[in-house]
């Protein structure tokens, strides 16, 4: 199967463990404050936890995997809210193993266990959380990742 060119979309992506997190939304919905409290919440529990890009990414699909990357131009900053693009140690690429999609929250169902989508034809897990609302999605991130409490 031929890999597809890498292409530009607007999201944020993590690793946490050994899971890589993609974050998507709209603009202002909290890509970056979920991020940066994703990272600071799993370090916290000894995980190893790492910045892959904010704001842009480059994924392609290899062999049913969808693969994030960093921009040249962007990697290892993060957007801090109220401060700007802050240097923040990161990894150039990352496996992408979950979904989350900051959505309204009335767009949200209440039990997602076995959600999905499709991205650059790949089928990754999903999870739609309340956009803004960092305490929320952290606690569903960690449950939805069975890491620490959620074990």
């Amino acid at each position: 199967m031929p890999v597809e060119p890498p292409r530009n979309i607007h999201a944020t992506a993590l690793l946490a463990g050994d899971c890589g997190l993609l974050i998507t939304g709209a603009s202002g919905a909290g890509k970056s404050t979920l991020a940066l409290a994703l990272i600071g919440h799993f370090r916290s529990l000894g995980l190893f936890s790492r910045l892959v890009a904010d704001d842009q990414l480059f994924i392609s699909g290899h062999g049913g995997r969808l693969v994030c990357q960093a921009p040249p131009t962007i990697a290892g900053l993060a957007e801090v809210a109220g401060i700007g693009p802050q240097p923040l140690a990161f990894e150039k690429e990352a496996v992408i193993d979950l979904c989350v999609r900051l959505v309204a929250e009335a767009e949200m169902q209440r039990f997602q266990k076995d959600a999905t989508i499709e991205i650059a034809g790949c089928t990754i897990a999903a999870l739609d959380v309340a956009a803004r609302n960092v305490t929320a999605a952290v606690a569903a991130v960690s449950a939805r990742l069975s890491i620490a409490s959620f074990r």
